[in-house]
């Protein structure tokens, strides 16, 4: 049984029409689940007897389940029980421009990124959309507050779920549902071509964000084992594509690890590499574990990095940090983690 909260407003109001009812019931039980936020199906009071019963009947309104909530300055990380008892984690994030979130799309991830805490756990499988959109809903349920910004940048890899992540993103970014403008929305991929290639054909202004972190295959391939599938001039001759077709600027980001890719010389060549490209870069300061190697470049050299992409006219930011005393920062979420 196909859960309500899996169907975007179109596919909805097909099915209305398949059973011999009419197209504006989608949209008055899109009202209910996303307007008023209504799931109990006896209290949707403008719904006929026998179409209450036809739901009860042909569709699941389960939820998961929060299980537990960690706070920190301007962020809260957020555990959830999936129907399955599979676990995810998503993290939201106060800013001056509004409140974002970061959902996860996979239990585990298959990407092995030697230097991300959330990759230690192989992909058990991919979320449902419905269980993407509920950690939006859950956690709007808790803060009281509309979440105006959602980047795919939990656990998972989103292009490894495709089709259930643009399910999630229609859902979102329907009018009549959650009405999560398509700009406010950031889809962040390693780097799966084939991904890249099918989000371009995609209708909409959702952002692209590359999880690069390397200013040359011999670099990437050391911390990225995706380096080895897929190399930098190919990634980035679709990038251009992308970028051509869509008049879109997508974001490249780069987590800086202490003496592996953060010298002077690295940020020479990662601005030739990104020369004439519309991007904007994110330095991430990379937020230790206990279980992984590798060290934060000290603050001194992020400057420095940053200081040589600016002067060669690349625009680069330094992200601000979020939720490392209850690693909820990137790079530190886990599927597994215990409740206690």
């Amino acid at each position: 049984m196909r859960n309500i909260y899996d169907f975007t407003l179109k596919e909805l109001e097909d099915y209305f029409v398949s059973i011999g009812d009419k197209k504006f019931r989608a949209t008055q039980i899109y009202d209910f689940l996303y307007k008023k936020r209504i799931s109990d199906i006896e209290q949707m009071s403008n719904i006929s007897k026998s179409i209450k019963e036809h739901l009860i009947t042909n569709f699941s309104f389960d939820k998961i389940k929060l299980i537990v909530k960690q706070e920190d300055k301007d962020v809260k990380k957020y555990l959830f029980e999936l129907l399955d008892g599979q676990r995810i984690e998503s993290v939201l994030m106060y800013h001056d421009y509004g409140i974002s979130i970061c959902v996860s799309s996979q239990v585990g991830c298959n990407m092995g990124c030697k230097f991300c805490e959330s990759g230690r756990l192989k992909k058990v499988r991919n979320l449902e959309a419905y269980e993407i959109v509920q950690q939006i809903l859950l956690i709007e349920e808790d803060i009281k507050e509309r979440i105006s910004h959602v980047v795919v940048m939990g656990i998972g890899e989103p292009f490894d779920n495709y089709d259930n992540l643009m399910r999630f993103v229609r859902i979102i970014n329907e009018g009549k549902g959650i009405a999560i403008g398509s700009r406010h929305i950031t889809v962040s991929t390693c780097g799966l071509i084939p991904g890249i290639e099918r989000f371009m054909n995609e209708e909409g202004q959702v952002n692209l964000a590359i999880s690069l972190h390397a200013p040359n295959d011999e670099i990437r391939r050391q911390i990225m084992p995706i380096a080895k599938v897929y190399d930098m001039d190919s990634l980035f001759e679709v990038l251009k594509s992308y970028i051509d077709k869509t008049n879109r600027r997508i974001t490249i980001e780069y987590i800086m690890l202490d003496g592996i890719n953060d010298s002077v010389e690295m940020a020479q060549e990662l601005a030739v590499r990104l020369k004439g490209l519309n991007c904007y870069v994110n330095l991430i300061p990379y937020n230790e574990t206990e279980n992984i190697g590798y060290k934060r470049t000290k603050s001194s050299q992020i400057m420095k990095f940053y200081d040589i992409l600016k002067k060669k006219n690349i625009n680069v930011t330094i992200r601000r940090e979020f939720g490392s005393k209850v690693d909820a920062a990137c790079g530190q979420l886990r599927a597994n983690q215990s409740s206690n």
